[in-house]
């Protein structure tokens, strides 16, 4: 709990001075045009690489496949757009880092391995699943009928009783 109450007093701190450090250098304006920038082409990449890895999701997906990776990938994109969105140099070149494929598939596996963040799927309890790939058969199959009455029709059957 300390080392965030450490990251969010520090950072910011660094940040600060290391905005006011370029800005004796390039100027103030130059300066915050260069923050503004890094975010909209952050964004500009965000987005692209968003729907990238949301597509590779739904391929795992459809295969049968759990997405830990690309679920892992998303929250590094979504702290990447956060990290962009905040004024900085440090936020911003940690949140490129998490926008590169290159970067960014190595770091989920790691936080995947190291158990930092686990994706698990819970089932009620009760229900079981069954995948039929690699079986032979079908599965199990019930096979049922149902009815829907309403209000009325329970009236109706009622009445034809008497």
């Amino acid at each position: 709990m300390r080392i965030f109450l450490l990251f969010f007093i520090a950072i910011p701190l660094l940040e600060m001075l290391l905005l006011f450090e370029v800005a004796g250098y390039i100027g103030g304006l130059w300066t915050v045009g260069l923050v503004v920038l890094t975010a909209v082409v952050g964004i500009q990449i965000l987005k692209r690489q968003g729907l990238q890895t949301l597509l590779r999701a739904r391929k795992r997906l459809e295969t049968g496949e759990l997405p830990a990776r690309e679920i892992v990938e998303g929250m590094l994109i979504a702290a990447a757009g956060a990290l962009l969105l905040t004024p900085g140099f440090i936020t911003d070149t940690l949140g490129f880092v998490f926008l590169t494929p290159h970067l960014r598939g190595p770091i989920a596996v790691w936080l995947i391995g190291r158990g930092i963040w686990a994706v698990q799927v819970k089932r009620p309890e009760g229900f079981q699943t069954h995948s039929k790939q690699g079986r032979g058969d079908a599965g199990n199959v019930y096979e049922g009928e149902y009815s829907h009455k309403t209000p009325e029709s329970e009236r109706l059957d009622d009445s034809a009783d008497r």
